[in-house]
């Protein structure tokens, strides 16, 4: 999923109790001494967290906006300056390669990309351009992204904030999960976008969160997340990813066949489910353990967390036809499903 990317140390690991993530999340902060105390001060809309790990392109040029809009999945022609989008670059077969947090101050559109993906997105967008007005830039070296929960949009004058839609649908999509009552409404998440030389102004005096309050509150939201929730053949009906980020309506791009195929014709052939995972013992299983049922293997862990209130829960792939109503288990630990993608 990733390339070799090196970027500059973020100036927030510095701040005293920080401690490195690893893996996906490595180059920034995975807690600052109190993983469950952070949740909350970003559920009370207090915090804010370390993303400069993430990737940053800008698309530049008066074709940009029709362009994006061309290869990728979602309805992008008129976006108003400083109004948000997501949509999917996805492969010939339909399956999910990159996830584009999009959106447009009125000269250049930004896109905030999961950490690694920057270089390989850029590859890939240089060779769709053909004769178009388009220029694009990894920009990630020179800009820094931000988590913040908050839901509005950022005023001019102010640097250019992306606004997470989940779990609203946007536009002429189709729901895979629950209409109303989904948990992810309780939750606001934007991503500012700002110059490496002024993260720690733009924190100012707000307290830090690190990447495992914020994952705890996307698994409790059921939101999916590129190289977590999915793998070479992941398909968006699976994570009921069409809500935020597909239009079904559009004209023709890269993949389309399958999404149109999979939601007129039949049903996808994995699901996402929420699991709340037994805390009894000391250890939690890891993300990418085997879910077995009555010893037959019909999933994988895909994001574990420990909630602030809740206790241990998951997010998990599985197959289509296992029983709503079975506990799954990882290892030793069992976990009780609620389903997400009705089978």
């Amino acid at each position: 999923m990733t390339d070799t990317v090196t970027l500059p140390t973020s100036p927030l690991l510095d701040r005293p109790r920080a401690v490195a993530g690893e893996g996906a999340d490595a180059g920034v902060a995975a807690h600052y001494g109190d993983p469950g105390r952070e949740q909350r001060l970003l559920e009370e809309g207090l915090a804010v967290v370390d993303l400069s790990h993430r990737g940053v392109v800008t698309v530049t040029g008066p074709d940009r906006l029709s362009w994006l809009h061309s290869i990728t999945s979602q309805q992008l022609t008129g976006l108003a300056p400083r109004v948000s989008a997501e949509s999917l670059v996805l492969s010939p077969k339909g399956h999910i390669e990159h996830v584009l947090h999009v959106v447009d101050d009125g000269e250049t559109t930004w896109l905030t990309v999961e950490p690694g993906t920057a270089p390989a997105l850029v590859t890939w967008l240089d060779s769709m351009r053909f004769m178009l007005r388009v220029e694009v830039a990894d920009v990630t070296a020179s800009y820094a992204v931000l988590g913040e929960p908050l839901s509005a949009a950022s005023a001019e004058g102010e640097p250019v904030a992306w606004v997470d839609p989940w779990p609203h649908l946007v536009g002429d999509t189709a729901a895979y999960g629950p209409e109303t009552g989904h948990p992810g409404e309780a939750r606001r998440w934007r991503e500012l976008i700002v110059p490496r030389d002024g993260m720690e102004a733009a924190v100012g005096d707000r307290p830090l969160a690190g990447t495992w309050a914020a994952e705890a509150l996307r698994v409790a939201a059921w939101r999916p997340r590129l190289g977590f929730e999915t793998d070479h053949r992941t398909i968006a009906h699976e994570l009921d990813w069409l809500r935020t980020a597909v239009h079904l309506h559009k004209g023709c791009y890269r993949g389309q066949e399958t999404i149109a195929r999979v939601h007129n014709l039949g049903r996808p052939p994995r699901r996402i489910v929420f699991l709340h995972l037994d805390g009894s013992g000391h250890l939690l299983p890891e993300a990418g353990a085997e879910l077995s049922l009555d010893g037959r293997v019909v999933g994988r862990l895909t994001t574990v967390a420990r909630h602030h209130e809740d206790g241990p829960i998951a997010l998990a792939v599985i197959k289509r036809n296992t029983p709503v109503d079975a506990d799954l288990v990882a290892g030793t630990v069992a976990g009780a499903q609620t389903v997400i993608v009705t089978p």
